[in-house]
């Protein structure tokens, strides 16, 4: 509820509810009387509750990881398979019975039969089991007919819907080519894999896997004119199917053979009309190729080409956006008698990887101008809003403009540029003779200061909003002493930032961490303000995955200069 006078505001009241944990939705579910199966969309069962183990007849852990048609394999097969295909490519509900085989259901039999119930989702399908014996009814339908154990065919059958929504999924030619990897191969049984791509009227080796070592080496670079059959393929549009390696070595004489035995598969990789390279599939016994199967890897070689083209303009993109975000950061920062500085900064590992982080350090009169900033979003336009940005910040830092009007202006600046463009900055003035030091933020994270003698703390300044969004904001200044060897940390976002985490717990961590470091760098012979910034992001550095790109500037003054 609200209440308003005057058509103002005057009070808002609501109420937060908690969420619940897991356990208890898990305790939920298993009072379910059906059986509850959640796969996701390669397949692989991630839940069962507790009636769904006890219909079965297989515990969970005998469940969960699993394949349905592994863990299952009387639930698939024809037609089952075809019911669980259409609700991948459905958003409606599925509703078919199944019967498992003879004697397989415990023996009073009550769950021999089943009434199924699939319900796509987003990211998973959720699966009901209903004994068929609680459905009889007078007048009910017929008990439906014996099911049929799924095998391998089924899996080839299932797999490539698989690898067709796993490729949208992939967003570099790396994952692109691990998704053929994974769900390709072993559709049709296959041991090998090699994928090509072309580059200036040559095919150079983007992925391999299951060759012998070196083996393909030769073949990376070829020119379009050379008589091979991962070019004639390409070069033909055509498929090559080769039964057994010997129809192979009769079909090319001289072409180097990696097995005596086995069969093998040439697919072009085309896209709209236009060649993206050749994808080559090795069996490790000889086999024909049934017309079908020719059909469905031809299909599935234009979706890899799709997937791989659109992979490459990507991979392009996130390299032209890293050169510039590199061309736009300081390749050393300016030099003082009495300051010394330190900068780093790590891409993130997701998305267009790139972002907008900079930091800058500029000499202008007799005192330091120390600047970071993050601008909203990731890519080539955060990139480049980023060098505009900088260079705004070093013109007005140049002309000895005190932190406030540095922000004002540089916030000005953004507004006319990109009014949908924002971005957070901290900038700071150092006189390196005296210490005097003045502080102004636009929506960053407050800096850290480690004094001799003292722990590092977290210097809770006032600040204005972010820049872009207000052409009236105003950025309070502090000012401060900062003694001699006293370290001054600045960082963005990403430094400290953790999923499921409060950002101040990741800034109490690298507070704790610059305590560490800072006592390293204090003893004689110690860290060097450089390798402190080592330290600080060495977490980060070595991360599986950063969803940010990161920032640290680093400022010690000296005590002699």
């Amino acid at each position: 509820p609200c209440e308003a006078h005057g058509g103002a505001v005057a009070r808002v009241g609501g109420v937060v509810f908690d969420p619940g944990r897991a356990a208890l939705a898990d305790g939920a579910a298993d009072q379910l009387p059906q059986g509850v199966l959640c796969l996701d969309r390669l397949g692989v069962i991630v839940y069962a509750n507790a009636a769904a183990a006890r219909f079965t007849g297989r515990a969970r852990e005998a469940l969960l990881g699993r394949t349905l048609w592994d863990a299952l394999p009387w639930l698939t097969g024809p037609p089952y398979d075809d019911h669980l295909r259409g609700a991948l490519l459905s958003p409606e509900p599925v509703h078919f019975h199944v019967r498992r085989p003879g004697g397989a259901g415990g023996a009073s039999g009550e769950y021999d039969g089943f009434a199924v119930s699939v319900h796509p989702g987003d990211d998973l399908l959720t699966c009901t089991l209903v004994p068929a014996s609680r459905m009889e009814a007078p007048g009910g339908p017929p008990p439906p007919g014996p099911g049929v154990a799924a095998g391998p065919a089924t899996a080839a059958a299932y797999r490539p819907i698989a690898l067709a929504i796993a490729l949208t999924d992939a967003v570099t030619a790396e994952q692109v080519s691990a998704v053929v990897m994974r769900e390709l191969l072993p559709a049709f049984g296959g041991r090998r894999l090699a994928i090509y791509l072309l580059q200036e009227r040559h095919l150079h080796l983007a992925w391999e896997s299951g060759f012998p070592p070196g083996f393909l080496e030769p073949f990376d670079g070829v020119a379009l004119d050379a008589r091979i059959p991962a070019v004639e393929t390409l070069a033909t549009g055509r498929p090559l199917f080769f039964e057994s390696m010997r129809q192979l070595a009769r079909t090319y004489p001289g072409l180097p053979l990696d097995a005596e035995e086995g069969s093998r598969a040439f697919l072009p990789l085309i896209a709209s009309g236009r060649p993206v390279g050749s994808c080559v599939l090795g069996f490790d016994r000889p086999r024909g190729f049934s017309a079908e199967e020719r059909t469905v890897l031809t299909a599935l070689a234009g979706l890899i080409a799709h997937a791989m083209e659109r992979a490459r303009r990507y991979d392009s993109e996130a390299a032209l956006a890293r050169g510039l975000q590199q061309a736009l950061l300081p390749s050393r920062l300016s030099a003082h008698p009495r300051v010394e500085t330190a900068g780093r900064y790590l891409p993130g590992t997701e998305g267009l990887d790139v972002g907008g982080d900079w930091y800058d350090v500029v000499e202008s009169g007799d005192g330091l101008a120390l600047v970071i900033g993050d601008v909203q979003g990731h890519g080539v336009q955060a990139a480049a809003t980023m060098g505009q940005l900088r260079s705004a910040v070093r013109a007005f830092a140049l002309g000895d403009r005190p932190p406030d009007e540095v922000l004002s202006g540089t916030n000005h600046l953004l507004i006319g540029l990109d009014p949908g463009q924002f971005a957070s900055c901290c900038c700071l003035r150092l006189d390196p003779a005296t210490g005097r030091t003045r502080i102004a933020r636009a929506g960053h994270p407050p800096p850290l200061l480690l004094s001799p003698g003292d722990r590092a703390r977290r210097l809770d300044i006032p600040g204005g909003v972010v820049l872009g969004v207000d052409p009236g904001a105003r950025y309070p200044v502090t000012e401060l002493v900062l003694e001699p060897d006293a370290i001054l940390a600045l960082y963005t976002d990403g430094l400290v930032e953790r999923a499921g985490a409060d950002i101040d717990d990741g800034i109490a961590e690298l507070r704790r961490g610059l305590d560490r470091a800072g006592a390293a760098a204090a003893r004689r012979d110690g860290l060097t303000l450089s390798g402190v910034a080592d330290r600080l992001t060495a977490a980060a550095r070595h991360a599986d995955a950063r969803p940010d790109d990161v920032a640290l500037l680093l400022a010690r003054r000296l005590r002699h200069g």
